[in-house]
């Protein structure tokens, strides 16, 4: 294993920078492949989008509790590798790789077996009942080669690889549209598995992505190799969950309030919630750089404590913030602007389409606040500070969004009126992130 390129920690607002844009194009690449997913069933119609919509609900379910908690990961694998305790890093990621591939087998099989109970939770009838509880069949299989491939990139991101994430990424993504264009449609002589072919190309994406990041891995092509792949220690998991439970609770709270968010929505109809999704994936090319941004200042923020330079964490952390809602900021206005082509473009239904516009631009208006939960939130978790988040996400959105969101709906208040609930959360978020992280805290998050 090389380590010539940890020698100096890239700095800065440039750090970020250079850390981000390859988790940029990434991101974006994954963001295309779900627009693209929701496209090929929106030809189908509004029941086969619920349930498309449905699928992916419950594939940010489980990327949202791995994400959290692989902060713990990114904490302890950034904060060695800065310390330039590359074995203990090393360790750090083996660890991780048993960890997620043991979570996403769970998950799989539960998924499999209560595909029905996870439709009906979510409030859907009829055709959109039926078509979400076999979307869910056909991609759970999958999971665990999703859940395996997010743990191993998160942890070469740490380490300041973002490259190899990036090729994976694009390997991913055109093997992907190509095959859920095709099976969707049975092209090539391929079968025809209608909306389904949805489901299976993405999950064969999710295996081929994995197979080659394990294979590289385990060959010695990247920063990082497996160190005793087969020994399992309980003491570094004890570490991961002991900073990464915070996060995942987080990371659980917040998707328990969307769905509870989604289930209103439910309320109100087939097209309601098919936009609620449109919408949310048009502006997924907006939410991606803020993540990516999320990560740039993960990595920097643990590298730079770790190497005891708080100077440059502090630094990076509002560098972080800066470039971030200036992108996101401009990414949304071009969103806003082109809202109704977009989602013309998704769907051919009328009243889904009014109903994705005005969600769009009502979003489209909060990126900078968005930018701000983004980047400082991702600062936070770096410097292993995962309770702050955690307290943030459930005041703003279980006591602002959802409380104030059931408020209106109590009082048969229209949709738009839902949707505009959203901006008092983020208002709340943004600026409980800048006054948590002005406070420095989180420098002392994790003990020597």
């Amino acid at each position: 294993m090389n380590h010539t390129q940890t020698d100096s920690i890239i700095k800065g607002s440039r750090g970020v920078w250079l850390l981000a844009w390859p988790s940029i194009l990434t991101n974006l690449l994954y963001a295309t492949g779900s627009i693209v997913a929701i496209k090929v069933v929106g030809n189908f119609g509004p029941n086969e989008v619920a349930a498309a919509i449905t699928g992916q609900r419950i594939t940010f379910v489980i990327q949202a509790i791995l994400s959290g908690i692989l902060a713990g990961t990114t904490a302890l694998v950034a904060r060695n590798w800065g310390a330039k305790k590359f074995d203990e890093a090393n360790l750090f990621v083996t660890n991780t790789f048993q960890l997620v591939a043991f979570i996403s087998l769970v998950s799989s099989i539960v998924i499999y077996q209560f595909a029905d109970e996870i439709s009906y939770f979510f409030a859907l009838e009829g055709d959109a009942f039926e078509y979400s509880s076999a979307f869910l069949r056909a991609i759970s299989p999958f999971y665990l080669f999703f859940g395996i491939g997010i743990g191993l990139i998160t942890a070469l991101r740490a380490i300041g690889d973002v490259k190899t994430p990036l090729l994976i990424a694009l390997i991913m993504n055109l093997s992907g549209i190509f095959l859920m264009v095709s099976l969707s449609n049975g092209y090539f002589g391929l079968y025809n598995f209608g909306y389904l072919g949805a489901a299976i190309g993405n999950g064969i994406s999710y295996l081929l992505g994995a197979l080659i990041l394990i294979m590289i891995w385990s060959l010695g092509y990247l920063k990082s190799s497996p160190t005793n792949l087969l020994i399992y220690d309980p003491n570094r998991t004890k570490q991961i969950f002991k900073i990464g439970y915070p996060s995942a609770l987080e990371q659980i709270i917040f998707q328990v309030g969307i769905t509870a968010f989604l289930i209103l929505i439910a309320y109100y109809g087939t097209a309601a919630y098919a936009a609620y999704g449109i919408g949310v994936q048009i502006l997924s090319f907006s939410f991606v750089i803020g993540f990516s941004f999320s990560i740039a200042g993960a990595t920097l923020v643990g590298q730079h404590l770790g190497a005891a330079d708080l100077t440059q964490a502090k630094r990076s952390g509002w560098g972080a913030m800066r470039l971030s809602i200036l992108s996101m900021t401009i990414f949304g206005i071009i969103i806003v602007f082109f809202a109704e082509p977009l989602s013309r473009f998704m769907i051919d239904d009328e009243e889904v389409i009014r109903l994705s516009v005005i969600f769009i631009w009502l979003m489209g208006s909060m990126q900078p606040l968005m930018a701000i939960e983004f980047s400082l939130g991702g600062a936070l978790r770096g410097a292993g500070d995962t309770r702050s988040p955690l307290l943030i996400t459930l005041t703003a959105l279980l006591f602002i969004r959802v409380t104030l969101a059931s408020i209106l709906f109590y009082f048969s208040a229209p949709i738009e009126y839902i949707f505009a609930s959203l901006l008092a959360d983020y208002l709340v978020k943004g600026f409980m992130y800048v006054w948590v992280f002005k406070s420095e805290r989180w420098v002392h998050a994790i003990k020597d």
